[in-house]
């Protein structure tokens, strides 16, 4: 599992950054916020999620660690993949889909390309009461946020679902170390 990658920008384009990581170079897919933000920089540090498929390894890219964050809450939704939750972090910032999702929202939502209305019900319904939370503990402190993605990550290794540990793992006290969150998370699943 990858964290984050940083080092020389060598290519960069709408959708994918390659960034040379001492000799070696990582192709990232991104969005076009993360886009924006890195395009005249020649240096970057970008928060990565792996998507792993049976066809492919596909590392995913973010320049800030609430749009991975976001882009994981809606991996987690059913019939949202990663290239619908790229597309949705690419249409909408992270502040604005939260506050559509916050407001119930769904006209906003389904505005994306892609994303139809049963879709944007769903999104808005399943990630309601985690947007505002999340947004604000990965705002506040990345080491809690790891915390938590490191007890997901063991979880879902040791084969539950995750959108159900994930659930599990956004009602635990936030000042529990990682194993102290896997061992109540595993009380509750």
């Amino acid at each position: 599992m990858y964290e984050y990658i940083s080092g020389k920008l060598a290519s960069l384009t709408a959708a994918t950054a390659v960034v040379d990581c001492g000799g070696v170079g990582y192709l990232l897919e991104i969005t076009l916020n993360t886009y924006s933000a890195i395009q005249d920089k020649p240096e970057v540090k970008l928060w990565v999620h792996e998507v792993i498929r049976e066809d492919a390894h596909i590392l995913c890219g973010f320049y800030t660690q609430k749009e991975r964050e976001m882009f994981r809450m809606l991996l987690g939704v059913n019939g949202v993949g990663a290239a619908t939750a790229r597309m949705m972090l690419s249409s909408l910032s992270v502040e604005e889909l939260t506050n559509a999702i916050a407001a119930q929202d769904v006209k906003l939502v389904q505005r994306v390309k892609g994303i139809g209305a049963k879709t944007a019900q769903r999104i808005v319904l399943e990630l309601q009461d985690k947007v505002g939370g999340v947004a604000s503990a990965v705002a506040a402190s990345p080491v809690l946020s790891q915390h938590k993605d490191e007890a997901l990550s063991a979880l879902v290794m040791l084969g539950f679902p995750k959108s159900a540990a994930d659930k599990v793992l956004q009602g635990l006290d936030n000042s529990l170390s990682v194993e102290g969150l896997i061992k109540e998370a595993l009380k509750r699943l």
